[in-house]
């Protein structure tokens, strides 16, 4: 397991705790969980962008044979 460090505001960092205090779970749990969610949403933008560029640029990549 690695171990991030990340810089919150006052706001942010009350916000968070008040989160976890509602809801039960520690704030590491709802940072852990929006990290996995943002990361789910890029990887699925990043393949969506990659495909399009495939097909709009397919004939090019026949030709170069990839």
């Amino acid at each position: 397991m690695n171990e991030l460090v990340i810089r919150l505001s006052e706001a942010e960092h009350a916000e968070l705790a008040d989160l976890a205090d509602a809801t039960g779970a520690t704030p590491e749990e709802h940072a852990v969980a929006a990290v996995r969610d943002h990361l789910r949403r890029e990887r699925a933008r990043v393949a969506a962008t990659a495909e399009r560029l495939a097909l709009l640029h397919a004939p090019l990549l026949k030709r170069l044979g990839a």
